[in-house]
């Protein structure tokens, strides 16, 4: 059981805990306590083991393919936090004897893992146990493990095994050659793995030191190797009431660091040397002085990013944006600009750690109005994949570029071709995902402008940004086919946002968005024919900007884009939505689990239905609100809510944003209530294969784009509050065009300061109202003027 309120003083609404121990239902812990630091990510498996338990040790971008008929994926590496202890002659396990007390708690704060428990063995010896774990923001490369026991019924011998261990797999596939195995100086192991197709070399190293009642213990180890193992053991006798403690220091290093790849030419020998020396050197600290500085790191970004709310009730509100904003970090590959982020992060191998539409449409944004040189490095690692989106496009028979639906470090489409079973026929399903859900394309131009709008960067778009928005406008262009009974450009055979709506025409969310990409490239490539002939000129030898100019305009003057119909405003989904029977979607919609239709029907069945996986339309009226009026989003928000049965995380949220903008509070609450339980919620099994990453950015766009009410369109900033009944106040962070602001909300007004001198004059729109932010500037408004 899950609970919410146990941090007290200066740990209040920072810490959730899990109370009582449950051996069959470990992966949901696993998952929402996860540690990382962008580059590694770590599941909060228990240092004892279990049946039900799953190992993970994820690094950021070292994708590999166990066989040429799978696609690419994270390749779990070997274990470090495993200990196998027998306390007694007796195995340590909580499957036998009896816990009395336990719990296990995630500190959000300082990033720190804790587990606590009272043990009583089959024998009837009782024990007390704390075990706690870190991986460090400050050194990227380290983590910290530290066991401390004590018998609380006579004197015990301890036996304790631990190491490193490399035969973990994925699920069964084994993605590690058999590697070099070598204890030093009995005291710090070292395995090295290489990976089987992409050649990527993994250096890992781990050692302990012992305590006995706080003081020095030394204990001589039984060392071990063995296949794809090397470890060491340790005995001693512990007195009745004494603490011994363990403390275990570990590092991974690869041949993809960054650092591996600079200077002199890389082998495998710099690198084991290299990181050896790195990890005495840490080792020496011991866990304290690693915690700290890693503490250190974190208390840095929550003075930066940390969000404050005031609310009538209890702090579960305050708990999920700080926990969305804890793993928004630990996956996010912050350091290194050549790697995307996971749609489960680093926490689970669900979607094999490959990057899709959530980093541009639901993550960037938190990093952008946050810290923009992340958002700037996520979009730079789709620059890197400009050339495997140009090779999809022509393998495809298009121009430009058509960016892959899933991805991993080559930016060549990743989608595996075969999913789950077909209900009817017993063969598993086609994924047409990665051949027809093109919108991403789109998304990524979108989120180059938005990036350009809000910081002003013309460096990045003279660079990268008018490259990549030029080659996705050919591809747009080159996608369209003319349809003589509408005297219109169409986009046929596709699938949107809705993924149980495949093979459809006119997807409303695609043409809009590509109408959207086209528009904005034209717009800026006449922008740089006047401000900047240089770059133009250039651009134009490239690309031929003159001769796809006339092309692009007469698409995006002339893209049918599905109106709001007459009579009830409802715009089309696609071009047989509203045509398709119904059916009663409640036990689907109230199903504690995903994709249940699918058990009952086949997926050609469900895209003849008028029923949604998440949201389509609704999405397109959050991107593009300005386009359409509160009355058209009022009557798309109820009726496709109504089809809709939320199968994917992302879709919560983006109905609280539209429901926000209407004012339609309470709706907007609730969604965003339901969102925040996605991960942090009651359901035991919803996070077993990872984090649910565009939801946890989606819970951050609820507060600033939906309850704070901020658009940044065209370069404004404007804010139409309306915050939740329940809520008192608001305050948060939000860095626009340079300045950092902080921005604080409550019923009755808006307080914004810029904490550093504007580098640029900042206006800011309130209802119909512009004021100029110079200091500090403060707004009255009524809460029926705000609704």
């Amino acid at each position: 059981m899950l609970q919410y309120g146990l941090g007290i003083g200066e740990d209040q609404n920072w810490l959730f805990s899990e109370n009582g121990f449950q051996g069959e239902l470990l992966g949901k812990t696993e998952t929402i306590m996860a540690l990382g630091n962008g580059y590694m990510g770590l599941r909060s498996s228990p240092e004892e083991s279990y049946l039900k338990q799953t190992r993970n040790l994820f690094v950021a971008g070292t994708f590999n393919k166990f066989d040429d008929g799978e696609a690419t994926e994270l390749p779990n590496a070997a274990d470090l936090t495993e200990m196998e202890i027998v306390l007694g002659g007796e195995r340590l396990s909580l499957e036998s004897g009896r816990v009395h007390v336990y719990q296990k708690s995630l500190n959000l704060r300082t990033g720190e893992l804790t587990r606590e428990f009272l043990w009583e063995s089959p024998k009837g010896r009782k024990y007390s146990c704390r075990f706690l774990r870190f991986v460090s923001l400050d050194n990227l490369h380290m983590l910290g493990m530290r066991m401390e026991i004590t018998p609380l019924s006579g004197e015990c011998e301890l036996r304790w095994t631990s190491g490193i261990n490399g035969q973990m797999t994925n699920s069964g596939a084994q993605h590690f050659h058999e590697g070099i195995k070598r204890i030093y100086d009995k005291e710090i192991a070292q395995l090295v793995q290489t990976t089987t197709q992409s050649n990527i070399d993994f250096v890992l190293h781990a050692a302990n030191r012992w305590e006995l009642d706080g003081e020095p213990l030394a204990l001589k180890p039984e060392m071990n190797i063995g296949r794809r193992k090397v470890g060491m053991s340790y005995s001693c006798t512990v007195p009745a009431a004494s603490v011994i403690a363990v403390e275990k220091i570990a590092s991974v290093n690869t041949s993809r660091d960054a650092e591996a790849m600079q200077g002199e030419a890389y082998s495998l020998d710099m690198l084991r040397e290299k990181s050896l020396q790195a990890f005495r050197s840490n080792f020496g600290k011991g866990y304290a002085a690693l915690l700290s500085d890693s503490a250190a790191r974190w208390k840095a970004y929550w003075d930066n990013a940390d969000i404050t709310i005031e609310s009538e009730e209890d702090g579960f509100d305050q708990l999920a944006v700080r926990f969305a904003q804890y793993h928004l970090l630990i996956m996010t590959p912050h350091h290194d600009s050549r790697y995307g982020i996971g749609a489960k992060g680093l926490t689970g191998e669900g979607y094999k750690g490959h990057s899709f539409w959530d980093s541009e449409i639901f993550i960037l944004p938190y990093f952008l109005h946050t810290m923009p040189s992340i958002a700037k490095g996520l979009l730079e690692y789709r620059y890197l994949g400009l050339d495997g989106a140009r090779l999809k496009a022509a393998d495809n028979g298009y121009e430009g570029a058509m960016y892959p639906w899933e991805t991993a470090f080559t930016g060549k489409e990743e989608t595996p071709v075969w999913g789950a079973v077909n209900v009817l026929t017993g063969k598993a399903t086609k994924i047409w995902s990665g051949f027809l859900e093109q919108h991403i394309s789109a998304d990524i131009a979108f989120a180059v402008v938005k990036y350009a709008q809000a910081t002003g960067d013309e460096a990045f778009m003279d660079a990268m940004g008018a490259e990549m928005l030029i080659e996705i406008a050919s591809f747009w262009a080159s996608r369209v086919v003319w349809d003589e009974s509408r005297q219109a450009y169409v986009i046929l055979n596709i699938i949107g946002p809705d993924e149980y709506k495949e093979h459809i025409d006119n997807n409303a969310f695609s043409n809009y968005m590509a109408q959207w990409a086209i528009q904005a490239t034209i717009e800026l490539c006449l922008s740089y024919q006047e401000t900047k002939p240089d770059i133009y000129r250039r651009l134009n030898e490239t690309f031929g900007i003159e001769d796809r100019l006339d092309q692009w305009r007469k698409v995006a003057a002339r893209l049918y884009l599905p109106s709001p119909r007459a009579g009830d405003n409802l715009i089309p989904q696609d071009d047989t939505y509203l045509t398709k029977p119904s059916i009663d979607i409640a036990p689907y919609k109230n199903s504690a689990s995903v994709q249940g239709i699918l058990r009952d029907y086949s997926r050609d069945q469900v895209i003849g239905m008028q029923v949604s996986k998440q949201a389509d339309v609704v999405m397109l009226l959050y991107l593009l609100q300005n386009r359409f009026s509160n009355e058209v989003k009022a009557a798309n928000l109820s009726y496709y809510e109504s089809k809709t049965i939320h199968d994917s995380s992302l879709s919560m949220a983006v109905h609280s944003i539209v429901a926000s903008g209407i004012g339609e509070r309470e709706t907007a609450y609730e969604f965003f209530r339901q969102a925040s339980e996605i991960d942090l919620g009651a359901n035991m099994k919803s996070s077993d294969a990872g984090i649910h990453s565009a939801s946890l950015g989606g819970i951050w766009k609820c507060i600033v784009f939906g309850f704070a009410g901020i658009q940044a369109e065209n370069g404004e900033l404007s804010m139409t509050p309306r915050l939740p009944s329940k809520w008192k106040s608001l305050r948060f962070p939000f860095v626009w065009k340079g300045t950092r602001l902080q921005i604080e909300l409550t019923h009755e007004q808006i307080a914004i300061e810029a904490e550093s001198p504007s580098p640029v004059p900042i206006d800011v729109r309130i209802g119909h109202q512009v004021y100029r932010l110079e200091d500090r500037l403060t707004v009255s408004y009524s809460s029926a003027q705000g609704s």
